[in-house]
């Protein structure tokens, strides 16, 4: 009885937590989603009521049934994302069109989420700032200083992130809280005004206004689905906050965007104003409040942005994990909390790429014509791989459940097709960066193994046998890197049997992932050879290690650590990238913060 009372208050306080970690970007969509609606069509009862009606259901059907129920269900060890669904997935399938198939979807919902990472910060931060114009006297700001003042907090925000966030953390969460509440009682206020507004929970009114609309109505659920762009973070941060705190979270959330929506609905109807209706109610409302209001808001969509950054780099850091991305520098800013990083080369790509949107696009109705594309892309391709997880572990209900609301998100992600030419090709561009990178190294170290011609251990034993016996050997212990102890690659070759160089204690070195995300062990197996022994370490792709500490645990005391490192020689020009790529990107000696006084890199040159 007691475990339970302590269980259940340990959840409500991860719930607390969460609504300043996971919940931001969805938390910020009604400073925007209506306004932009309403930019195309006119607020008529109708129409309001119909916009209403698919507002509601987006959140239901995407967020609560896709992701707060049946994405949810699929995690390893609480961990979930789009790298952890192709976890799942792999050991189920063979080699083949499938297995390509299944990481195609997973490299396009990771450079989908990194480009959607990008807009997430500049249309909430602007769209934020721009609640500036309805106080007196800022009126006739003109939007070239509003955009400056976007872009301040932008560097601001971005540069911080090398000094880590865990000490601001403490603070996101009731500033949070005070933001969803003052959303829900400004909500409550016109919906109260205005009781009938709740028919809009009727779906049919939503249905009719597609059917009677045509290419408008679907034109329209592009910027309907802005409601719902944050869900995807509910599924991919559920490491942090597990998925009970987070679905008890979700619910106070749900009911506070639902009365807020209805009651800017109420509010648009009555003012049927064509500015930020969501700043209007405020300001119509509580102007002595309003500028409380506006920081609350800026501050809310700072956290938003924190949000998707801070998941960007646990996406990033998960698929170079899994060996999808090449290694790039890693820090780790908290000695306690083990998921808090920070990935330099993300961060500031992140940071130029949100610049140059903010420049080209000006304002937020303007960021909402492109915005979306990515994020219902992803939701879009996660969609497909939980429906392959389901079919494949025969839960046929939460199958033909995850068929529809994935067919849903198609129809979104179809709609925002039209958004390209209004600047929805940016989030394409930009998530054909990291989607190009993803390829070229995967295809690249797949072709550059082929052409490192491994030897196998059976094959290596014998000439080492040989050499082990006849020569002298050096005193103490000498690390050799490998990726799989059973395939010794042609580097160690050349340094034992061409230059002749033997230690007295040989210890081959394999790093390998382990299927669960936070699992660690390491430690001898058996001595394959006289003089030769293999030291395995084994970890989970979201755990944080330090590989020399593991060496000392176990007693080695190595005098030199030996890896390999290809000359890539090429007339191929994507090949060409990936030499650059080796070259310009960490090894993994540097990712792994391995010992540099006792590193030593021999060159095996590879025609590729």
């Amino acid at each position: 009885m007691i475990s339970g009372v302590i269980g259940a208050g340990s959840d409500f306080k991860r719930a607390f937590k969460s609504l300043g970690i996971v919940f931001g970007d969805i938390g910020t969509s009604p400073i925007y989603t209506l306004t932009v609606i309403f930019l195309l069509l006119k607020p008529t009862e109708y129409n309001v009521i119909a916009i209403l009606s698919l507002i509601i259901w987006t959140l239901v059907s995407i967020v609560t049934v896709k992701y707060v129920w049946l994405a949810m269900s699929l995690s390893r060890r609480g961990e979930g994302g789009t790298v952890v669904l192709l976890e799942l997935l792999i050991p189920y399938l063979k080699k083949g069109r499938t297995l390509s198939f299944t990481y195609l979807l997973a490299f396009l919902g990771v450079s989908l989420l990194i480009g959607d990472g990008i807009i997430t910060p500049s249309i909430t931060i602007l769209s934020a700032v721009e609640g500036l114009k309805f106080f007196p006297g800022f009126e006739g700001t003109k939007q070239g200083i509003l955009v400056i003042i976007a872009a301040i907090i932008a560097i601001f925000l971005l540069c911080y992130q090398r000094k880590g966030t865990e000490n601001v953390a403490r603070t996101f969460a009731p500033i949070m809280v005070i933001w969803f509440i003052s959303l829900f009682l400004y909500g409550a206020y016109y919906v109260f005004q205005s009781p009938w507004i709740f028919k809009a929970i009727n779906p049919c009114h939503g249905v009719k206004f597609l059917f009677n609309h045509g290419f408008l109505g679907f034109f329209t659920l592009s910027q309907v689905v802005l409601c719902a762009t944050g869900g995807e973070a509910l599924y991919a941060d559920m490491g942090h906050m597990k998925r009970k705190p987070i679905t008890l979270a979700w619910c106070f959330v749900f009911v506070t965007l639902i009365f807020n929506y209805l009651g800017q609905g109420a509010y648009l109807l009555q003012s049927h104003t064509q500015n930020n209706i969501l700043f209007g109610m405020v300001f119509n409302l509580t102007q002595g409040l309003y500028i409380p209001f506006l920081v609350v808001s800026v501050f809310a969509s700072v956290i938003a942005s924190q949000s998707m950054i801070t998941g960007i780099f646990s996406i990033v850091y998960q698929a170079i994990n899994v060996r999808i991305m090449p290694l790039l520098k890693v820090d780790y800013t908290s000695s306690e909390i083990r998921g808090q990083i920070y990935v330099g080369v993300i961060n500031w790509f992140l940071l130029i790429s949100i610049l140059i949107i903010l420049v080209i696009f000006k304002s937020s109705a303007n960021l909402a014509s492109a915005y979306g594309l990515a994020v219902t892309g992803a939701m879009f391709f996660a969609g497909i791989m939980m429906i392959m997880i389901f079919f494949i572990k025969r839960q046929y209900v939460k199958f033909f459940v995850t068929v529809i609301v994935t067919g849903i998100a198609g129809v979104f992600f179809a709609s925002t097709m039209f958004k390209i030419s209004t600047g929805g090709y940016w989030s394409i561009l930009l998530s054909l960066i990291p989607l190009s990178i993803i390829l070229i190294y995967t295809n690249g170290q797949k072709r550059l193994f082929s052409r490192i011609k491994p030897v196998p251990l059976d094959r290596f034993l014998i000439n080492y046998s040989e050499a082990y016996n006849g020569l002298s050997k050096i005193k103490g212990s000498a690390i050799f890197l490998v990726a799989d102890e059973k395939t010794i690659p042609p580097y160690i070759l050349h340094i034992m049997f061409k230059n002749q160089i033997i230690y007295e204690d040989n210890i081959l070195v394999s790093i390998k992932r382990k299927e669960d995300p936070w699992d660690v062990s390491y430690g001898f197996k058996e001595d394959i050879a006289s003089g030769l022994r293999v030291f395995e370490i084994k970890i989970g792709y979201m755990v944080v290690e330090n590989i020399e500490a593991m060496f000392r645990a176990k007693g080695i005391r190595e005098k030199a650590i030996f890896y390999g490192i290809e000359d890539i020689d090429t007339r191929n020009f994507i090949w060409k990238i990936f030499a650059i790529m080796k070259s310009v990107f960490p090894s993994y000696v540097k990712f792994y913060n391995l010992p540099v006084s006792e590193l030593h890199g021999v060159v095996t040159r590879v025609n590729m």
